[in-house]
């Protein structure tokens, strides 16, 4: 995925980010005021480094998630984590749930199925919706190496009754549904950067002395 496009290719995309103000939770507000609920995670802190072992660098299995007040009036819970800083137009889904219990307070770790070759294996009762690479999956973090640290927004929306989500819902479908029928939300960033990587000396023998500037690369 991002971790396997060129330092070159990071560094010249380095200032073209999705932005927060493109995250679903600030979206929302833009629409109108609503309640908060607290998320949570013992694995990291708000505005924390997430631990290795939930990237494509480690195991890619998805963080445990803990979560309180949620409205009486909601029905369900629904789950999507965006990446703020990826280096495309809108920010890039990590992961889709729907139809979590009203009443459950916790996601444990790996409780999400991931395509990463280490992942743990498929959890039952979780409906997992569709990330940007079209997987029905947990994508863990994997931004490009030097485009520095990217933020990753984990939002849980308590839902009141309405349409039934489709069998593997997208991010469009889910943010429909989410300005029609959220009544709270709560909100969670965790880090991670990939530093960049010192060149082998082969690879600096063999780089000329002449290269594409980064310039011609933003163009």
């Amino acid at each position: 995925m991002l971790e396997k496009l060129p330092e070159s290719v990071g560094h010249a995309l380095i200032n073209q980010r999705a932005g927060m103000e493109n995250v679903l939770y600030n979206e929302l507000f833009r629409h109108r005021n609503t309640a908060r609920m607290d998320l949570t995670s013992k694995a990291f802190v708000f505005n924390g480094r997430l631990p290795m072992r939930f990237t494509a660098d480690g195991d890619g299995a998805s963080p445990p998630l803990s979560w309180a007040g949620v409205p009486r009036e909601a029905e369900s819970l629904a789950l999507i984590v965006e990446d703020a800083d990826s280096p495309t137009p809108h920010p890039l889904v990590h992961a889709i749930v729907v139809g979590l219990p009203a009443g459950s307070g916790s996601l444990e770790e790996a409780s999400l199925n991931s395509a990463h070759p280490s992942a743990h294996p498929d959890v039952a009762g979780v409906e997992i919706g569709r990330n940007s690479f079209f997987q029905q999956a947990w994508l863990p973090p994997d931004p490009p190496r030097a485009h520095g640290e990217h933020r990753y927004v984990f939002q849980l929306y308590a839902l009141r009754a309405g349409t039934p989500f489709s069998e593997v819902p997208g991010r469009r479908e889910f943010i429909a549904a989410i300005l029609e029928r959220a009544v709270a939300v709560g909100c969670l960033i965790g880090t991670y950067e990939r530093s960049e990587r010192a060149p082998s000396d082969r690879e600096v023998a063999e780089t000329p002395v002449v290269g594409i500037p980064v310039v011609g690369l933003m163009a």
